[in-house]
């Protein structure tokens, strides 16, 4: 039996609209688009990729309920930004660990943006701790830390110079100047309509496991 495609067309259409008219009365007009184009299919994704998630790991948490599960809010938290924006122009969906579920714990994620989406996997922005814990089992396990990222290409913020008590000499000195551990992985649009979706998403996710589990078990949970 043929599979079908979670998301549809009308997903991108709608986020593009957003974009161009971001605001309350524009988004509560629409809003039963919203829960037909975007949260309906993501639930249906999250419950989908369950099976998927608990043999990478079994530590790590598909929730597919609507709010304060695997699913991000689109609402922006605007009250300290000056940017008051209402809602993200994207979806998110992160399955992150049991132990650790906010936004900065290890993370497999799926984010769709017109133009932009990506699967991405890692620690995004720990804190000064955790940065701390991570670094401490790069330099103690260094061989390990290579054969992981070998065939990964590392994003995201770096310090200018070496962290406090850290080696300025140190071979992977690069590494442990990063303030965070993530790779990603591009999807077209079309990659996201195809019923090869989950397919192609469960094969980035294993691809990233190693980086994961690496991090996951520096900062101390089971991977």
């Amino acid at each position: 039996m043929p599979e079908n495609a979670v998301f549809q067309p009308g997903l991108f259409q709608f986020l593009r609209q957003l974009k161009r008219h971001n605001d309350r009365e524009w988004f509560a007009k629409n809003k039963l688009r919203y829960q037909q184009v975007a949260v309906e299919p993501a639930l249906e994704f999250i419950n989908g990729f369950a099976p998927h998630l608990a043999n990478l790991s079994p530590h790590f948490v598909a929730d597919a309920r609507p709010t304060r599960g695997s699913l991000f809010r689109i609402y922006r938290d605007t009250r300290f930004s000056a940017d008051k924006i209402p809602y993200k122009t994207h979806i998110g969906i992160h399955f992150s660990h049991d132990c650790g579920k906010d936004a900065h714990a290890p993370v497999f994620y799926l984010h769709l943006e017109p133009d932009g989406c990506f699967v991405a996997a890692g620690v995004w922005h720990p804190d000064n701790r955790a940065l701390t814990r991570i670094r401490t089992a790069i330099v103690a396990q260094p061989e390990q830390w290579k054969k992981v990222t070998r065939n990964l290409e590392l994003e995201g913020e770096s310090l200018t110079r070496p962290p406090k008590g850290f080696c300025s000499e140190h071979p992977l000195i690069e590494d442990l100047k990063r303030k965070d551990f993530i790779a990603s992985m591009a999807l077209t649009e079309e990659q996201v309509l195809s019923p090869a979706l989950m397919r192609n998403f469960v094969a980035a996710c294993r691809k990233l496991a190693p980086l994961v589990a690496f991090t996951t078990t520096a900062l101390g949970f089971k991977f």
